[in-house]
């Protein structure tokens, strides 16, 4: 990945060159600084640069801003079983109750049931602000069911921001409808723009009543893709781009897949790592490609960043995931659940909640912005990452044990920026440490410099310790951003004085297959 490198070395020169460290109001819109080389959706105390009907798209979505996926959550509804092109990373016929990942689903829905689980869901998470329709299959595959959910809800619960997810073949025959739904963010997948690249991905698509394999497939899919983005650009509907990292297929290429969708108006760019573990079943899986490391993946975001911003706070969800991003709680709200409960859908409530979650937030950007401030002026060349346990409101609120995630930001004189996550399987079961499971989520996070908890026992703290990363549980239930800060300046301050050594960590392992909950 050579060429990717370079451009990462170039876009960060302004961070390894000892920059110094700007408050954070100066992060406007989704553009990138000049001083961190970061993308962001609106400046972290609240609009930035952005015009105001984008901003009001965007403030409460959790997938389309990183920082308000720690306050909202969202839903996934799987009234959309067929798909119309067939992928190499993905298997619809596979089912974990515990398994996160696209296409996924535990039960499927009619639109008359999803739109009384939408409300019941809503009604029980009143920062539900979104609901997305994402599978299992395609949902331009199937226009009808997809469309009448949407009506549906949007008729239920006029609050509420309807998102859409497609593999885009279809999707220029549907911008009319899209726009005439209020369905205002949509996310497509597009995985090349080379129709060589594309026929090692697609082994067929469907397409006018006749199936196309191999270079004319991957040529018909990625005309469509492009300008149904560009036709959805064109009406003002906010676009992210999917784009999945395998490793010697297309990771190279998708550098070049980034400035064409940016050319064409995109407004989030997010590319996952390949999952491929075996016992899902995949073509990819079980021919053993491999996904990238975490290095990697960060290599190439960082290369693609840009006046176009990078999402990487993506969890992959399933197709009928529910909750905040990181969690799933999907199997309190089982069709069977879902018509026992007496539904009372209070949209005061809901509003009156949001106020005090924004209230939430801004308290914790003003937290955040004072921590900054103190720490303008130090120099430094030195740029490591961090892992955090929290349970979400931007905190450091989860016990090391209890962690079904880490979520990873990189520190620098130039700032804080999240950089993504590592999903890990539950160390504590019952009361009692898992020893096997300790080594995997130490391999998950061998790049980081310390870990950030809330609380954590002496037998995973020492082994830690010894692994060369730092524990740190004096920060518990405070800001993320301001003791990362706070803690970096003890770091840089006991590099000076020589009580210790900065050294660069190695890579880290992208968890496959892990557990979303405790057994």
């Amino acid at each position: 990945m050579n060429a990717v490198v370079g451009r990462r070395t170039y876009a960060n020169g302004a961070a390894a060159s000892g920059k110094m460290m700007k408050p954070a109001s100066e992060h406007k819109g989704c553009r990138t600084s000049a001083n961190t080389g970061q993308a962001s959706c609106g400046s972290r105390a609240g609009q930035g640069d952005l015009p105001t009907g984008i901003w009001e798209k965007v403030k409460n979505h959790p997938c389309y801003s990183e920082e308000a996926h720690h306050h909202y959550a969202r839903m996934h509804v799987a009234v959309a079983p067929a798909c119309n092109i067939q992928c190499n990373y993905c298997n619809r016929k596979y089912d974990c109750a515990n398994e996160s990942r696209p296409g996924v689903v535990s039960e499927k829905l009619t639109p008359e049931q999803a739109v009384r689980k939408v409300l019941a869901v809503a009604s029980t998470i009143p920062q539900m602000t979104v609901l997305g329709i994402a599978g299992p299959g395609d949902p331009l595959a199937n226009p009808e069911k997809t469309f009448k959910t949407f009506d549906l809800v949007a008729k239920a619960a006029p609050d509420i921001k309807l998102c859409l997810s497609t593999n885009g073949l279809a999707l220029p025959d549907h911008i009319d409808t899209i726009v005439r739904s209020r369905i205002e963010h949509v996310t497509i997948t597009i995985n090349m723009i080379d129709p060589e690249i594309g026929a090692k991905i697609y082994p067929w698509i469907f397409f006018n009543h006749k199936r196309y394999t191999g270079i004319d497939a991957a040529r018909i899919l990625a005309d469509r893709q492009l300008r149904g983005l560009e036709m959805l650009s064109e009406r003002g509907i906010l676009c992210k781009v999917n784009s999945v990292m395998i490793p010697q297929i297309n990771d190279h290429h998708l550098v070049a897949v980034n400035k064409a969708v940016k050319s064409r108006g995109a407004f989030l760019h997010n590319i996952m790592p390949l999952i491929s573990a075996p016992e899902h079943g995949t073509v990819f899986g079980l021919n053993g490609q491999r996904g990238p490391t975490a290095q990697q993946l960060k290599v190439l975001q960082d290369a693609c960043e840009g006046e176009i911003a990078m999402m990487r706070h993506c969890r992959q969800c399933r197709a009928d995931a529910v909750g905040l991003l990181g969690e799933d709680r999907s199997a309190e709200f089982t069709t069977g659940q879902v018509m026992k409960m007496d539904v009372k859908y209070d949209l005061e409530m809901r509003k009156a909640y949001q106020d005090r979650v924004e209230d939430e937030r801004a308290a914790k950007v003003t937290a955040n912005q004072d921590g900054l401030a103190k720490f303008t002026g130090e120099m430094s060349e030195i740029t490591l990452l961090v892992a955090v346990a929290t349970k979400g409101s931007g905190l450091i609120n989860e016990h090391f044990g209890h962690a079904k995630e880490f979520q990873v930001y990189e520190l620098s004189a130039s700032g804080v920026k999240f950089v993504g996550h590592r999903r890990v399987d539950v160390y504590c079961q019952g009361g009692h440490g898992e020893e096997d499971r300790l080594s995997t989520i130490i391999r998950g996070i061998s790049d980081c410099h310390a870990v950030f908890v809330a609380k954590i026992g002496g037998c995973p703290k020492s082994n830690l310790i010894k692994v060369g990363i730092e524990p740190v549980d004096q920060y518990a239930h405070e800001y993320i951003e301001k003791s990362a800060i706070a803690w970096f300046r003890s770091y840089l301050d006991r590099v000076k004085s020589g009580e210790i050594r900065h050294a660069k960590r190695g890579d880290a392992t992208i968890r496959q297959g892990a557990l979303i909950s405790a057994a």
